[in-house]
């Protein structure tokens, strides 16, 4: 039996998440407004876009069961179960760029006793987005 901190060979880094979406064309609007990522992928399901070296996938929830099924989607406004993070130079300066694009913070910026400063926001169908910086 493997030592818990051994990785398996299969468990490389995070290449794409799936985001389910209730409403393809606003989460896509979304994401391009507040974020300007360029489009990695597009059809009449789905939108990718690349962070880095990970593509965040928003899929049409009516598509999800081929993804997880068995397991179902949660409803929108069911609560958060995640949140998405990244790193960013300044939060402060991230925030007032948010605010310029339409986004209302959820919260922040606040200090952590961790050392970091924070804020998130979520995207319309409630996913959330922290963003964080080093005190």
């Amino acid at each position: 039996m493997p030592a818990e901190d051994e990785a398996p060979s299969w468990a490389g880094g995070v290449a794409l998440i799936n985001l389910f979406v209730a409403d393809l064309d606003a989460a896509r609007a979304f994401y391009r407004r507040v974020f300007g990522r360029p489009v990695e992928f597009e059809d009449d399901r789905s939108t990718a876009f690349r962070f880095g070296e990970v593509l965040v996938n928003l899929l049409d929830e009516s598509a999800a069961p081929g993804v997880i099924a068995p397991a179902v989607v949660a409803a929108p406004g069911g609560g958060s179960r995640f949140a998405l993070a990244m790193t960013v130079p300044d939060v402060d300066a991230a925030c007032a760029e948010l605010r310029t694009r339409g986004v209302e913070l959820l919260n922040g910026p606040v200090d952590h006793p961790w050392g970091m400063r924070t804020a998130a926001f979520a995207d319309p169908d409630g996913n959330v987005w922290e963003i964080a910086s080093p005190v």
